[in-house]
């Protein structure tokens, strides 16, 4: 499985240039998005109404053990790539193994980075945070639409 969408850093930052050339406000999020349900489609739908050009930084599968634990992800990282790209509001997606995502940051030079609900400013990381304020994105937080998580997910289903 591939999609057209799915990219290298390195590719993803000759569609940010671009994108810049002709005066796209580029939006950056990032995040697991294992089992895509409604809660990941609200969010990401309106992070992408923060600009004209949405780019999704998609943890990889060691990113996502170290994170969520050894049963995570649930669907591997080119699955996960294949759901979003199926997306028309999604313009790019690349993938990141690192614990923090200050480098593809820089790379990338986002407009806006939009974060879920459960992110404050203060709970960003610092080295996120620094490189945020070092490109001059505008950061955002989306609010979350109660009752959808992955974990809530896989607990439900645990449970049958």
């Amino acid at each position: 499985m591939a999609t057209s969408k799915l990219r290298s850093l390195a590719d993803a930052v000759v569609r940010r240039e671009q994108l810049r050339s002709k005066g796209t406000t580029v939006v950056l999020t990032n995040g697991v998005f294992d089992l895509l349900h409604p809660g990941h489609l609200h969010y990401l739908q309106a992070a992408a109404k923060k600009g004209q050009a949405l780019f999704i930084a998609l943890n990889g599968d060691n990113s996502v053990r170290a994170l969520k634990g050894p049963t995570r992800p649930v669907q591997s990282a080119p699955v996960r790539a294949e759901a979003l790209g199926k997306l028309d509001y999604v313009d790019t997606i690349f993938g990141f193994d690192t614990p923090r995502l200050d480098q593809e940051i820089c790379a990338i030079r986002p407009d806006v980075y939009v974060k879920a609900g459960d992110y404050t400013l203060e709970k960003l990381d610092p080295g996120e945070r620094a490189a945020l304020e070092e490109v001059g994105a505008k950061i955002e937080f989306m609010p979350f639409l109660p009752g959808h998580s992955t974990t809530g997910l896989i607990e439900k289903l645990r449970q049958k």
